[in-house]
């Protein structure tokens, strides 16, 4: 099993080699790999990210087949379905780091914002369940800031919808609030630059030369 420790420093030395062009993962799998993943797998780490198209999100880190749980929605939301396939990949497969990965300019935090900034317009009953799960995030940040430049304010509001999905699973599963007290478990935030490329993960993770520390109080890690 890998630690999270160890699971974090190779998505940031993966994410390194994307930024820099030197990834190794543009050549599809042999054949020999994917015969040798028919016997089970053993991801490293459980990534909830965005479904946007921008963020194909074993290139960003420079894995390959088997590496990564991927769970994908739109706006990196938590939904009982999304939590449970957490839940699995933490429990079942012994992965010991998930990641709530959102990404500048997502269009699901911006339609969120656009929603609130002009209520009354018609969304589809499957978007709204979306923005509805996004606006408690961001409603905050149009009463506290509501002159703040629109750029900013989405950026802002990309943030603290990561938190709240980083906080929707450390409080909302009681199965991965055993394995963070328990195994190890450790659920951090991070956000994909499209313009970059980089990953900062900033929410519950150490930087890169720090230890993560073990997790005596839950709340130490927001």
């Amino acid at each position: 099993m890998i630690s999270a420790v160890e699971a974090l420093k190779r998505l940031r030395e993966g994410n390194r080699r994307f930024v820099d062009g030197v990834g190794h993962i543009e050549a599809p799998a042999s054949r020999e790999k994917r015969n040798d993943l028919l016997a089970g797998q053993a991801p490293f780490a459980v990534i909830l990210a965005c479904s946007d198209s921008r963020v194909p999100v074993e290139h960003i880190f420079d894995q390959g087949f088997g590496d990564l749980f991927v769970i994908r929605v739109a706006g990196n939301i938590v939904a009982p379905s999304l939590a449970g396939s957490a839940e699995y990949a933490a429990q079942q497969l012994g992965t010991r780091l998930l990641v709530v990965l959102g990404h500048t300019r997502c269009g699901a935090v911006g339609a969120t914002l656009e929603s609130l900034r002009q209520p009354g317009g018609k969304l589809s009953e499957n978007i709204a369940s979306i923005v509805d799960q996004i606006r408690p995030a961001v409603e905050d940040l149009l009463k506290t800031e509501p002159e703040c430049d629109p750029d900013a304010l989405l950026r802002q509001a990309v943030r603290a919808n990561v938190r709240r999905s980083v906080d929707a699973l450390r409080q909302g599963s009681e199965i991965l609030r055993q394995l963070m007290d328990r195994d190890g478990l450790r659920i951090v935030g991070a956000e994909y630059s499209l313009e970059s490329g980089e990953v900062d993960f900033f929410d519950g993770a150490p930087g890169p030369r720090q230890p993560l520390q073990k997790n005596k109080n839950r709340k130490e890690l927001r």
